[in-house]
């Protein structure tokens, strides 16, 4: 039966429409994308048979373009489409926090580095500059690898805060692992970065690791 000929209350747009997009499963959200499906296959099915075979909707959303062109109906096309939505959600986060205090919306602090940093197969430093009321001058990557294999370097953040006149920071990095837990080594160099920074009164106010799904705050742990 094809998607027009559901009851009106189970097809995705119309669903979508009166119940907004958290009331739809990642099937229903990806056919919405997808708008058509196969020949004996309709869009809702389409979108179940492709997160069962990338396992997942992160491994498909993820997926580099030879293995994203693999997947049945969809092609380069889609594969343009699809980046080009993930960087408006990017940049609209982006530009929410250029004109709002960053901690009076912490879980939008958390979705846009979570956006951000879940698509990384390598661990990544990334810092948010922010001025004297605490709203986004510039989110910036500045170290690759993992902390206990990769340097990073307390003088280097100190140097792009001065750089872009920041008030206060925010650290964050990812774990490839998918394990948001904290380690010995986030602590010890949030520790460093920390007091080097306040040699030039620039506050951190929080390091936020992001795993798969979740996302630790060393703030709401006490630890800053």
């Amino acid at each position: 039966m094809a998607i027009r000929d559901w009851p009106a209350e189970e097809r995705p747009r119309e669903k979508l429409l009166q119940r907004g997009a958290t009331a739809l499963s990642d099937a229903e959200l990806l056919a919405i994308f997808l708008r058509t499906g196969l020949p004996g296959m309709s869009a809702v099915e389409l979108a179940r048979s492709l997160l069962a075979d990338f396992g997942s909707l992160k491994a498909l959303m993820q997926a580099p373009l030879p293995r994203f062109c693999e997947g049945k109906g969809l092609g380069m096309a889609k594969y343009v489409q699809l980046q080009a939505v993930m960087e408006l959600s990017q940049r609209c986060l982006q530009q929410s926090l250029q004109h709002e205090a960053v901690f009076t919306e912490p879980s939008l602090v958390k979705r846009y580095l979570s956006q951000q940093l879940q698509r990384e197969s390598r661990e990544v430093f990334q810092v948010l500059y922010l001025d004297n009321q605490h709203r986004l001058l510039k989110s910036e990557p500045l170290f690759y690898g993992t902390i206990d294999a990769s340097p990073v370097y307390p003088r280097v953040v100190v140097q792009q805060a001065l750089k872009y006149n920041a008030a206060a920071l925010i650290l964050a990095h990812n774990h490839p692992s998918g394990v948001a837990e904290p380690s010995r080594a986030d602590r010890s160099i949030t520790s460093r970065i920390q007091q080097a920074l306040q040699l030039v009164d620039i506050r951190v106010l929080d390091h936020l690791v992001v795993g798969d799904g979740e996302v630790v705050s060393f703030a709401e742990r006490g630890w800053i």
